[in-house]
């Protein structure tokens, strides 16, 4: 169905191939996982099925791509759009309507569908994708998830023979991935749909995939095969890989019931004695939590509770605002905390994004903020960086209320990467725009760019911003906010885009930062990352908050929010690979 033969894709004004002499053949019915560090091509292989490169992002095309049959070179995108149906990294770039139900439908009417199949495939698709309660909702309104699914539903009502996605599950949270993903399984094994997807997350998508390809450099010839045996080497492997290589299993398990059987001998003998300390990140022990330690909600999958409690509102025993679990109690007014929230509500003209939250981050401390798609994360964050109003509560950020700071002061305060970074980037360079990032922060020249260059080497100086990846998008606005160095650090899905190399990069960045008494507050769907980094989880739900509680505690009893290794190895209570590590080298030095 997708076929390329000795494909090379070079840029205008680029020093070198984009892709080079690429050969890959997708069968009909075949889901394929493309897979590679951040900034290797990925994206321009994706847009190449679809004719986008080199119609419309130019270049030069060498070589030959084919499309059930149609050559790409001679079919521009309009004239493939009822074969290929694509979805790229920023849904913001896909839409063409302001409500989710004409979006939905836009793609069909583009193909003269008669209305009555349109109707029906736009309530199939409300459906299959959990968008029915959205129908109406503005775009502009949603949450950068829902973006996302409507971004794939519109994709999907058409039905194309072939999609192609984009990191199609990076925004989402746990549970709507797999709905997602699991849409995408039923089509190709129902309907015999080709699907080629790139994604940097392998634990959530892996063991969907047919096959994976794997494009290990910028020119590098592709490579890959069965999963199971991709899975096991650099430079790409999800945490089960880790496990995998220290436990010696060969092949390499899949994540779920093929790993927990392999992992079954190990649970067995730590059952036989006391399984010790929870490892904190190192494999130390972790801290005590003091009086302040609570238990996760069983909203969150725990059998115990922590949040938000009391109030009218609601009915019944699990009515908002009733939920029976004991509250983390906020800070007196004089605390030395970066950040604190008291009763704050906020509403989004008919929506009410949060109600009666409660949260406090202290120096040294980071926390991450989890939950559904539209829980009310990105508001939290923005009402910390004094982008959104309170409709009642307190905001404090280092003492003082986020509007009445001064934007100079603020800087240094807080700084907010928001889950879409081109909207801290107005610079035509690369160069430029670190340039600015570090005069408006009072930072030393080339504090900015250092930062790039840690996190991820070998983005170019003289490179529009518009033109990196979405990884090295984000890397970039993660560097401009990082050259202020602000106290009080909150992401908006601060991994999207970036491979297992880049992630671990950025952990030790953010380590340093709160080893030096910065407090981090990240909004994530990322398992690993809060597994890996915070010492607390806040759970948000509807819009308030039903955990909050330590890592450990909130996420291993949670089918939804436990990483990888907690899923491997419960009841275990070890969250990472380094953790795993850590307890078999002490095994090893008592022995």
């Amino acid at each position: 169905m997708i076929r390329f033969e000795d494909v090379s894709v070079t840029y205008a004004d680029a020093a070198a191939p984009a892709l080079e002499h690429v050969d890959l053949t997708v069968p009909e019915g075949e889901l394929v996982l493309l897979v590679g560090p951040s900034g290797v091509g990925k994206s321009t292989l994706l847009q190449a099925v679809s004719g986008l490169v080199p119609h419309f992002t130019g270049g030069t095309l060498r070589g030959r791509v084919t499309v059930g049959g149609r050559d790409t070179r001679t079919h521009r995108p309009r004239e493939l759009a009822d074969l290929v149906g694509t979805v790229g990294q920023d849904p913001l770039a896909h839409f063409v309507t302001d409500v989710v139900e004409d979006e939905l439908a836009y793609g069909m009417e583009s193909l003269g569908l008669p209305a009555a199949v349109m109707r029906r495939r736009v309530e199939e698709t409300l459906d299959l994708l959990g968008l029915a309660e959205l129908r109406d909702r503005p775009i502009a309104t949603l949450s950068g998830g829902q973006r996302q699914r409507v971004a794939i539903g519109s994709v999907l009502a058409a039905h194309p023979k072939v999609l192609v996605l984009d990191e199609p599950t990076s925004a989402l949270d746990p549970g709507a991935a797999e709905e997602v993903l699991a849409v995408l399984q039923r089509l190709v094994h129902d309907l015999g749909t080709t699907v080629l997807m790139a994604e940097h997350r392998l634990e959530r998508v892996v063991q969907y995939a047919d096959r994976v390809a794997l494009l290990e450099g910028r020119g590098a010839p592709l490579g890959g095969g069965p999963p199971a045996e991709v899975r096991g080497g650099p430079p790409v492997y999800p945490p089960v890989g880790g496990l995998a290589r220290g436990g010696g299993w060969t092949p390499p398990a899949l994540p779920g019931r093929d790993a927990r059987r392999r992992a079954e001998p190990r649970r067995q003998r730590r059952a036989a004695g006391a399984a010790g300390p929870v490892p904190a990140r190192g494999g130390t022990a972790a801290p005590p939590q003091g009086a302040d330690a609570v238990r996760a909600s069983t909203v969150a999958g725990g059998p115990g509770a922590a949040g938000r409690g009391g109030g009218e509102r609601g009915g019944g025993l699990f009515g908002r605002g009733r939920w029976p679990f004991a509250r983390r109690e906020a800070p007196e007014a004089g605390h030395d905390g970066l950040a604190l929230v008291e009763g704050l509500a906020v509403r989004r003209g008919r929506v009410e994004a949060l109600r009666r939250v409660d949260l406090a981050v202290g120096p040294g401390e980071t926390v991450a903020l989890m939950g559904r798609n539209g829980a009310g994360k990105s508001t939290l964050l923005g009402a910390l960086a004094g982008l959104v109003e309170p409709a009642a509560g307190r905001v404090l950020a280092g003492g003082r209320p986020p509007p009445r700071t001064p934007p100079r002061e603020l800087i240094r305060a807080v700084g907010l990467v928001p889950q879409e970074p081109r909207a801290l980037l107005y610079a035509d360079t690369v160069a430029a725009e670190c340039a600015g990032a570090d005069a408006d922060a009072g930072a030393d020249a080339g504090t900015c760019r250092a930062l790039v260059a840690e996190l991820l080497p070998g983005v170019p100086d003289g490179t529009h911003p518009r033109d990196l990846s979405e990884g090295q998008r984000l890397v970039l606005a993660l560097a401009v906010v990082l050259a202020g160095r602000p106290r009080l650090l909150l992401l908006d899905e601060p991994t999207r885009g970036l491979d297992y190399a880049a992630k671990a990069r950025l952990v030790a960045v953010l380590r340093g930062l709160a080893g030096r008494g910065h407090g981090i507050l990240m909004a994530t769907h990322d398992v690993e990352l809060a597994a890996e980094l915070a010492q607390r989880v806040v759970i948000l739900a509807d819009g308030e908050v039903v955990a909050d509680g330590p890592t450990h505690e909130v996420v291993v009893s949670s089918p939804a929010f436990a990483p990888q290794v907690g899923k491997v190895l419960a009841p275990l209570p070890w969250l990472t690979v380094a953790q795993v590590e850590a307890a078999l080298a002490a095994e090893g030095a008592v022995r």
